[in-house]
């Protein structure tokens, strides 16, 4: 029996779907990136103001998703500003608020010593933006963390609310390439439909 047509035709598919889940990455990962830029500026100043929002946590210790924000927080800080860390998020599916459980990652197993300040009465990310503002619309630089698309969202509800402080909100570090690879398609789906609501915001950026 001749196998070469065989064999041949399965290297094709077998590289078309190499190239094809290659091709699904590079979208995410554009598509994060591209997230986690936009409505941003360059907005300079000593003080800065890192808000960590919170995800839905059952549990009294922080899980994946709060453990990776909390670090992403840290290293959106900037070593040369007077900056403070806010965490943001109120009691949801546990007795305990969100922004305590990011705050006793932040401090009990990251090791961060400094300005700590938690807003923990939200339970939306409007709520979020609409409590966090008042408390740090002092600060020169405010830099919001969250997957990209969460923390765009969050720009997008300050424009709403306190356009005056948009020139103000700087990018995080909440893009890196390769980071959270395996996971990037699903978070760039979960992204687009997370931004349906404020796409006319973002028409022309």
């Amino acid at each position: 029996m001749r196998r070469g047509p065989i064999v041949a035709l399965a290297g094709v598919s077998g590289l078309a779907g190499v190239s094809g889940l290659a091709a699904v990455l590079a979208w995410s990962e554009w598509l994060n990136r591209r997230w986690s830029r936009t409505l941003v500026a360059d907005a300079a100043g000593p003080t800065q103001a890192v808000v960590v929002l919170g995800f839905r946590n059952p549990g009294p210790a922080a899980n994946v998703v709060n453990r990776w924000r909390v670090r992403a927080g840290l290293r959106s800080i900037d070593p040369a500003a007077r900056a403070r860390l806010v965490l943001s998020g109120g009691t949801t599916t546990s007795r305990r608020s969100e922004a305590r459980v990011l705050a006793d990652h932040a401090v009990g197993v990251l090791g961060y010593d400094g300005p700590l300040v938690l807003e923990e009465e939200s339970r939306t990310t409007w709520e979020n933006v609409a409590r966090v503002l008042p408390l740090v619309e002092d600060a020169d630089r405010i830099t919001f963390v969250s997957q990209p698309a969460h923390a765009l969202k969050a720009r997008v509800y300050v424009a709403r609310q306190r356009p005056d402080l948009v020139g103000r909100l700087t990018r995080a570090a909440d893009h890196r390439w390769g980071e959270w690879l395996p996971l990037k398609p699903a978070l760039a789906a979960y992204g687009l439909w997370t931004l349906r609501g404020v796409r006319r915001d973002l028409r022309g950026r």
